[in-house]
């Protein structure tokens, strides 16, 4: 709804519809890619002589209004898929590109673990070697329980629900499920009673574990295990002390990590209410990239440095040049 929004109030820049740049420096994200994806992509940039820039060069345009050179782009990958490693990587090499990879250090992985992520041995690689400038995506990219009311409950099918969209309470068969939001949305969390969740869990366990979800009405059943359910909300002095550090432990552990200091933020899903903003200035950093309706997708010379927005990857080849893709086509 948001994207359809922004198509019919104009908030999408004209060179996805045949125009041109303008004044704007067009930054796109991107998150898991394949080899196949990608490579064409790239080569369209190289051949149509675009260059890419990291995160002080954007930087010095919001702030001080020095503009990169003609056709410049920003390309920044969100989280840290273990695709960042083994496929943008050696791809941005071989085009003498670069990018910004905006990192989640409780999703770091260890050497040696079972992790869709990259691990910290290779975030160190991608950091010096220059091509990735590696910032924060907050502490742990957070989905919290925004609402008391059971809305459903973890089954063999919530597997199938992306990763990063899972909240932080959700983990065995049975757990009872809320509302749920962004821990950096203006969302009071909500503690789930962990006595009911924990007989849910065991009723599960006792009644065939991920069969159980094949008989009739297993909802109602749990629905009536999870009876009497009591749970609390989070004080405003918790939401405010937690979204802070969310994003003050990110800086702290992976400029620990890398060795370098870290100056800005992409926010996870976009989302970015008023507490985190006030925040992310109280927590020293320089840019933030968060969605804001019925603002122009794109940098400018002194915008709005903490709603910083940024376009789909998918739109890259709209970028003027030979070959270039209408809207329409490259939105497929």
């Amino acid at each position: 709804m948001r994207g359809v929004l922004d198509l019919a109030t104009g908030c999408y820049p004209a060179f996805l519809f045949g125009g041109s740049v303008g004044d704007q420096l067009p930054v796109f994200h991107l998150h898991e890619v394949t080899r196949d994806w990608l490579e064409p992509r790239l080569r369209y940039l190289a051949e149509n002589g675009y260059r890419t820039v990291a995160c002080d060069e954007m930087a010095r345009l919001v702030i001080d209004g020095v503009r990169p050179a003609p056709r410049s782009i920003a390309l920044t990958f969100d989280d840290a898929w273990s695709s960042a490693y083994e496929v943008a990587y050696p791809l941005l090499k071989q085009f003498g590109m670069r990018a910004v990879l905006f990192a989640i250090p409780a999703r770091v992985a260890d050497e040696g673990a079972d992790s869709p992520f990259v691990t910290w041995a290779q975030l160190r690689e991608l950091e010096s070697s220059g091509v990735f400038d590696v910032q924060s995506h907050t502490r742990a990219h957070a989905m919290i329980f925004s609402g008391a009311e059971i809305v459903d409950f973890v089954s063999p099918q919530f597997a199938r629900e992306p990763l990063l969209n899972r909240p932080i309470e959700a983990d065995a068969l049975g757990t009872p499920l809320y509302p749920r939001r962004s821990r950096m949305s203006d969302a009071l969390r909500f503690h789930a009673d962990e006595a009911a969740a924990d007989r849910c869990r065991r009723h599960v366990a006792e009644n065939g574990g991920a069969e159980f979800f094949g008989r009739a009405g297993w909802r109602r059943e749990l629905r009536d295990v999870a009876n009497g359910t009591q749970g609390r909300f989070e004080s405003e002095a918790e939401r405010r002390s937690t979204i802070r550090a969310e994003l003050a432990d990110a800086r702290a552990i992976l400029g620990a990590r890398l060795g370098k200091t870290i100056a800005h933020v992409a926010m996870p899903w976009g989302i970015a209410g008023e507490i985190a903003r006030e925040s992310v200035d109280a927590t020293g950093h320089v840019l933030c990239f968060a969605e804001q309706p019925l603002r122009r997708r794109g940098v400018r010379a002194h915008g709005d440095r903490f709603h910083l927005m940024r376009l789909n990857g998918k739109f890259l080849t709209c970028l003027p040049g030979r070959g270039r893709a209408w809207f329409v086509s490259a939105a497929r």
